[in-house]
């Protein structure tokens, strides 16, 4: 597997951790495509991996049909949003916490 599509792969593996981990504290998903999954699937975990078997499936087209530069913008777009989901993991984590 290239480099590229092996990233994306990871990148997904790490927003579905971090998203159940911000869901787990208390913390409303904010995409209301996810949401909606989320809550149609029954359980989190359930929303998530159709939501990720999904986007996989689009990043396997995009490397087949040689659009590298998509999933290269794709891998940067989740790179930034795991980030998020760790800085707002964070933020709950130290309201929850006492001083």
């Amino acid at each position: 597997m290239p480099n590229l599509l092996v990233q994306f792969i990871y990148l997904q593996l790490l927003d579905l951790l971090t998203t159940l981990a911000f869901l787990v504290a208390g913390i409303q998903e904010s995409n209301p495509l996810i949401r909606f999954l989320v809550q149609s699937a029954g359980t989190p975990l359930a929303g998530l991996l159709v939501a990720k078997g999904l986007a996989a499936a689009l990043a396997l087209f995009c490397w087949r049909s040689n659009r590298q530069r998509l999933l290269q913008r794709a891998n940067v777009f989740f790179a930034v949003l795991v980030a998020w989901n760790l800085v707002a993991f964070l933020i709950r984590a130290a309201d929850v916490l006492p001083a």
